[in-house]
């Protein structure tokens, strides 16, 4: 039987593996825990890996490494920003890109599990959509692209340097399995920038950072809701090595992706809507993934975060029938993959 971290390096290259990884890549919503406190969940488990456990799940252990310090200035409500122009930057930058960014007590007590096969290691890194995005706020950045060009060069450019930094000072201390950027830079219907302006403003930025991901033998992932499947292209345009959580109700399609895609790495996928519709509507879910789970580097995982209105008795079913399904894949994966 393989660790955790085996079957996953099995997986995301596309190698035989002996089951699926079954996992939560996001921890869940405090209220759907709450709520599961109260209908089975022992109350003393409320540490996110412990629950992993707990549930028999793979544990996957992911730290974000923030590019705004502790005494950066908060937006007044979601979405507002915190600055305006190029002089508003440069009085906030004393607040970001702290250094240093890194734990390394956290990491070197993770990098034992990660020896022994216990557990897959990720990091995240600000994207250069969401970084810039949540400075100038969600009206005022999408005007920046044709308002204020200079300003998101100077922030991405920024970013990068940072980003380079952590990267190297974590793997000094260890190397985590894979990593994903939050971008979350495409909404329902699709991404919220032309590919133009992904060329001008966000690849030139990837294009630096991930070749040094690639020497560290690092998995490089895209983090962003909405549909994706057009901006999947650009990703691995830039050497990007695939996406999550890839949403079912923005019209994602796993299949197509693969067709389209079939060297890159996926996360995610199960629409979350099935989970309360009993075991057919999971089931269907499931038998929908398979085929292509089986043919490698495609990780099923609720589409997002499991949510609230989800029972504890749903959530077990649900996790039953992952196990089931997670063992066919690999039955399957034998008999095809190299």
């Amino acid at each position: 039987m393989m660790t955790p971290r085996e079957r996953f390096q099995a997986v995301m290259g596309f190698r035989p593996f002996d089951r699926l990884p079954v996992v939560e890549w996001a921890g869940w919503w405090t209220q759907t825990i709450d709520r599961w406190h109260g209908e089975g969940l022992p109350t003393s488990l409320t540490d996110r890996y412990d629950i992993c456990r707990h549930f028999g799940l793979d544990v996957w252990m992911q730290e974000w490494f923030h590019p705004r310090g502790p005494e950066c200035p908060q937006p007044a409500s979601h979405g507002a920003g915190i600055l305006v122009d190029a002089a508003g930057y440069d009085k906030l930058r004393p607040h970001l890109y702290p250094k240093p960014a890194v734990d390394a007590r956290r990491w070197t007590e993770w990098a034992a599990l990660q020896e022994r096969g216990e557990a897959v290691l990720w990091c995240t890194l600000d994207g250069y959509f969401w970084f810039a995005r949540g400075l100038l706020g969600i009206e005022r950045h999408l005007l920046a692209f044709y308002d204020q060009p200079e300003l998101l060069h100077r922030i991405n450019d920024d970013l990068t340097e940072h980003n380079l930094a952590v990267i190297d000072e974590l793997c000094s201390v260890c190397v985590p399995d894979f990593m994903t950027f939050g971008e979350d830079m495409s909404y329902n219907h699709g991404p919220m920038l032309s590919k133009g302006l992904y060329d001008e403003f966000m690849a030139p930025y990837y294009r630096r950072i991930v070749p040094r991901l690639h020497d560290y033998g690092i998995l490089p992932l895209v983090d962003s809701d909405g549909d994706i499947t057009g901006p999947v292209g650009w990703f691995d345009e830039v050497g990007l090595g695939g996406a999550l959580p890839l949403e079912r109700q923005s019209g994602v399609d796993m299949a197509q992706l693969r067709q389209a895609h079939p060297r890159m790495c996926f996360v995610g996928h199960f629409d979350k809507m099935t989970m309360t519709q009993g075991e057919a509507a999971m089931r269907g879910e499931f038998e929908r993934l398979l085929p292509t789970a089986a043919q490698g580097g495609f990780c099923i995982s609720c589409d997002h975060q499991t949510p609230p209105g989800v029972s504890y008795e749903e959530y077990l079913l649900y996790l039953r029938l992952f196990h089931e399904y997670a063992e066919e894949a690999g039955h399957r994966s034998t008999q095809h993959l190299p």
